[in-house]
C-alpha cells in the first residue's frame, strides 16, 4: 500500500462573514488510515472537511491524491430532507446504483445489494421505509451506506456517532477499521467522542482555528486532563 497520503491539505485559511475561520491548518492523511479531527465547538473542524469537497472557498492548498477509483465520501453532520419527498431508503440508494429510474422499481440484483449494504450500517428491513420518516441517527447511517459503496479512497465524517445508540455506534465503528484495514480507504472523521478516538484513531489533530497538536492518540491524548477542555 503506498504511502503517500491520499489528502494533503497545506497553509488553509479560511474567512467568513470576515472573521478568520481557520488560519495556516496544515496536515495529511495516509491510505488505509482513521485520522481524527477533535477540538471545541467553533473552532472550524467542519468547515475544513467543507473546504475538501468544495462547499467553502479557501486560500492554501488541498491536493488529493487519487490512485485507485478516484471515490470520495462524505456524511456531512446534518442533512436536510424534504418529508413531502416520496423516496425510501431502498430507493434512495438505487438513485447511484441503477441505471433505470427507480419509479420504474428497483432492480432485483441492485436491491439485494442495497439490502446487504443496509444491514451492514444496522438498518436491516429499512429498504421501504420512507426516508422522511427516518430519525436523525437513522438517516446517518443511510448516508454512511451510501457513503462506503463502493468503497472509497477517502471517506469523511462529520460528527458521525451523533444521534447513534451504543449498539449503532459500534456497527459505525466496526465499518470504518474494516475499511481502513481491507480497502485502505483513508478516514477522516471529526468527532468529540473521546472513546472512539482512543479505540479507532491511528492519528489525532487538535483543531482550535489552528492546529495546535498532532500525532497518535498517545501522543496527544496521553495525560489528557489537561487537554479536555480542547476536545470537549
Amino acid at each position: 500500500m503506498s504511502t503517500s497520503p491520499v489528502l494533503e491539505i497545506a497553509d488553509l485559511r479560511i474567512d467568513r462573514e470576515s472573521r478568520r475561520v481557520l488560519e495556516d491548518v496544515s496536515l495529511e492523511v495516509l491510505p488505509g488510515s482513521i485520522h481524527f479531527l477533535v477540538g471545541p465547538n467553533g473552532a472550524g473542524k467542519s468547515t475544513l472537511l467543507q473546504a475538501v469537497v468544495g462547499l467553502v472557498d479557501f486560500e492554501g492548498r488541498i491536493t488529493l491524491r487519487m490512485r485507485g477509483s478516484g471515490r470520495l465520501g462524505w456524511v456531512p453532520q446534518s442533512f436536510a430532507v424534504d418529508r413531502t419527498l416520496p423516496i425510501t431508503a431502498g430507493e434512495f440508494l438505487a438513485l447511484s446504483r441503477q441505471r433505470r429510474p427507480v419509479c420504474l422499481g428497483v432492480g432485483r440484483r441492485v436491491r439485494a445489494r442495497i439490502d446487504s449494504l443496509l444491514a451492514s450500517v444496522g438498518l436491516d428491513g429499512f429498504s421501504r421505509r420512507p426516508v422522511a420518516e427516518l430519525s436523525g441517527g437513522e438517516l446517518q447511517r443511510l448516508l454512511l451506506a451510501n457513503a462506503i459503496d463502493p468503497a472509497p479512497e477517502l471517506l469523511l465524517l462529520d460528527e458521525p456517532s451523533g444521534g447513534l445508540d451504543e449498539a449503532a455506534t459500534s456497527r459505525l465503528e466496526e465499518v470504518l477499521a474494516r475499511l481502513s484495514r481491507q480497502s485502505g480507504t483513508a478516514v477522516l472523521v471529526v468527532s468529540h467522542d473521546r472513546g472512539q478516538v482512543r479505540r479507532l484513531a491511528d492519528r489525532v489533530t487538535i483543531v482550535d482555528r489552528a492546529v495546535r497538536r498532532s500525532g497518535s492518540p498517545d501522543e496527544v491524548l496521553g495525560g489528557d486532563a489537561a487537554l479536555a477542555p480542547e476536545i470537549r
